[in-house]
């Protein structure tokens, strides 16, 4: 292709010239709804500074995080469907307040027939629970320990301490004894559902466990609404659960109790998973329901796991497990263990006989693209959560298969990286987690396997399976939908796929693709991991991040893209030959190297095309000219184009006729109206 010297010209620029034609090109609008001062509006970032944060988007010297970890025993009673246990949680105050009072998360409150979520969803005609019982709250300060003085309110428990926990490595624990009644198919993220083989039960949010208290926020207490997710500090997990002798249980972390709980047989071939990349069975489809499957065949098995600096557990346990393993490995020679547990009605070449090698390669890709994957072990398990992420053990649908196997395997897998990884908070920013994790899993899609579930095109990113930008012109041309800053329990289930999962991962496709390039963009997101890797982010350590490693003030795109849903629509207005003596005047407004005004007279034909951005937004654009030989010409505007004006001139030589003139060619902006990107000769 040949390469053009481009000379913008400003908006008064005088030509004398005869117009192509008006009515070759759509029809224009006849006002633009573009405004430059506002997109480009400086003090994006404000005043605004926390002393915990470095201006670059960084944490500082001074960053601070408090710390919960957890000892939790719990028995599972499969007849009737409860789990009961204990929980010591030590908690440390590494912030610089002193605490009077401490803030816990009591999930299974959201089943209750009086729980709030029951305003905010249709969650009544599914079916409730009674949430915990607890059955004793004590608190221990040094040697003493006491009964807690708590309340609780809907999901959340506020203990009100008898002397305040002291700031910079103050440490209390609180001892909890609960139970509740596990949810059936209406428990949404922790259920039991029947099998051919027993009941898979799916264990999620089954523990009392500790709100952040952080340097933005201090106690952060929304109550959980079974719509917005998760926020929590990092810590070490010691857990036991106590199941009938024949089940199998798959928890998060590493199983360190394996001559309890397994036959001669299955350590012998977890030892050769370890080493294999092809998938190991540990336990087959025949040998569910056979009790030489199980190293005791009366009472009960405790199991017994242990997961160090993450956020939060999850099991899955049933006598129904078919079981299966695999070698991952990852960069520096470090390697980790994939596992998958399915009933035998999830079993086939197609189905879950795959999902090992799906969650092997899944998090492979991750590993090298991004930051290695931190955790001894990862599981798949089958049933009917559907596509759920906890730390090391993802839910998945016990009817999936083929692509929507990968694609739900690699989405939920690659939530260890957002937000278990980078811990954000996604109850008041789900975007932070669900689009990151959205745009990491459509490069996954076309690098596993040499692309053979690529393009990724499931719900939550092109929802009509076709052209991902243009997909989301409806939702941002919407005057009801919300924009992306909305709290995740704030967006209506109509807008949640869109505004949460979608236009947030377009538009980091297109800060990769369209506005840093790929080199740029990557290293400025590798970086914004390490710096936030098992921390508490805020969306402005993201924008200020990307802004300060990829060289580039992005605030026009975080003010236009991410808070609100402004519209994108660029036009060619106009197409004029320009003759030979004909005389152009160029300004400073203009992209030449003059720092005055300056006439210049053509000597040879010119083409004056002119451009208009007819709507809020503004971003870099393809500008193709095919000529009557068939040559084709590439121009790239850079977003600096609309600095001044919505309207530009371009000026060059021409030594033959133009033939086309297309912005976008490629259709890879999400433009509102594409009826008016083309001009073509009469």
């Amino acid at each position: 292709m040949r390469k053009l010297t481009i000379l913008v010209l400003p908006l008064f620029l005088a030509i004398t010239a005869t117009a192509q034609t008006a009515a070759n090109l759509p029809e224009q609008l006849s006002t633009s709804g573009y405004d430059p001062q506002a997109l480009f509006a400086p003090g994006f970032y404000g005043d605004f500074h926390l002393a915990t944060r470095s201006t670059n988007g960084a944490p500082s010297a001074t960053y601070w995080q408090n710390r919960a970890d957890y000892t939790l025993s719990v028995r599972l009673d499969t007849t009737r469907n409860e789990l009961e246990g204990t929980a010591a949680i030590h908690y440390t105050n590494n912030s610089p307040d002193t605490l009077h009072t401490l803030w816990l998360y009591l999930d299974q409150q959201s089943y209750r027939p009086d729980a709030r979520s029951n305003f905010l969803t249709n969650f009544t005609a599914g079916g409730h629970t009674d949430g915990y019982t607890l059955s004793s709250v004590k608190v221990q300060q040094g040697a003493i320990r006491f009964d807690a003085d708590y309340t609780i309110t809907d999901t959340r428990m506020q203990i009100r301490l008898k002397q305040p926990l002291a700031p910079k490595g103050g440490k209390i624990t609180l001892l909890i004894r609960y139970r509740y009644t596990v949810p059936g198919d209406f428990g949404n993220r922790t259920d039991y559902v029947a099998t051919r083989n027993g009941k898979i039960f799916e264990i999620a949010q089954w523990y009392p466990r500790m709100c952040v208290y952080d340097d933005r926020q201090g106690w952060n207490t929304l109550p959980f609404l079974q719509v917005g997710e998760f926020y929590d500090e990092y810590g070490d997990f010691d857990y036991s659960v106590t199941v009938p002798w024949d089940m199998i249980v798959a928890g998060s972390g590493e199983l360190v109790n394996p001559a309890e709980v397994l036959t001669a047989t299955q350590q012998s071939r977890l030892a050769k998973a370890r080493t294999s990349d092809q998938t190991v069975m540990i336990r087959s489809a025949v040998e569910v329901g056979d009790p030489a499957s199980r190293p005791v065949h009366t009472g009960t098995l405790t199991w017994h796991f242990k997961m160090a600096g993450t956020r939060d557990v999850a099991f899955g346990a049933s006598r129904a497990y078919i079981w299966d393993a695999a070698r991952v490995n990852l960069p520096g020679g470090k390697r980790s263990l994939a596992m998958s547990v399915y009933p035998v009605e999830s079993a086939g070449p197609d189905a879950w006989d795959r999902a090992t090698e799906y969650l092997k390669k899944s998090m492979e890709y991750f590993s090298q693209q991004w930051f290695v994957y931190p955790y001894p072990v990862a599981i798949n398990e089958a049933g009917i959560a559907g596509g759920m992420e906890y730390p090391g053990i993802v839910f998945d649908g016990i009817t999936d298969k083929g692509k929507d196997l990968f694609w739900i395997t690699a989405h939920e897998i690659g939530h260890n990286w957002f937000p278990m990884i980078v811990g954000t908070d996604e109850r008041t920013y789900a975007w932070m987690d669900e689009g990151f994790n959205t745009f990491i899993d459509v490069y996954a899609s076309d690098a596993v396997n040499n692309g053979e579930f690529a393009p990724k095109r499931d719900a939550e990113y092109a929802p009509g399976g076709g052209n991902p930008v243009d997909e989301i012109i409806p939702t941002i041309k919407d005057p009801q939908a919300p924009v992306m800053m909305t709290r995740a329990d704030g967006i209506p289930e109509k807008y949640r796929h869109p505004m949460v999962y979608f236009k947030p991962a377009l538009g980091l496709v297109l800060l990769r693709e369209q506005i840093l390039g790929h080199d740029r963009f990557d290293y400025a997101f590798r970086r914004y991991i390490q710096n936030w890797a098992f921390r508490h982010p805020g969306p402005y350590d993201f924008f200020k991040t990307m802004d300060n490693e990829g060289g580039e003030d992005l605030s026009w795109f975080w003010r236009g893209w991410f808070f609100h849903n402004w519209s994108f629509d660029i036009a060619v207005q106009s197409v004029q030959n320009i003759g030979p003596g004909s005389t152009t005047v160029t300004g400073a407004g203009s992209t030449t190297n003059n720092s005055s005004s300056s006439s210049t007279t053509n000597n040879s034909s010119q083409v004056a095309i002119t451009l208009a951005n007819l709507d809020r937004l503004a971003l870099p654009a393809t500008l193709e000219l095919t000529w009557k030989d068939g040559t084709k010409q590439q121009i790239t505007l850079p977003v600096e184009t609309w600095l001044q004006s919505g309207t530009c001139t371009l000026h060059f030589p021409a030594t033959q006729p133009l033939t086309a003139v297309t912005v976008d060619p490629a259709h890879v902006l999400p433009d509102a109206n594409r009826a008016n990107n083309t001009w073509t000769a009469p």
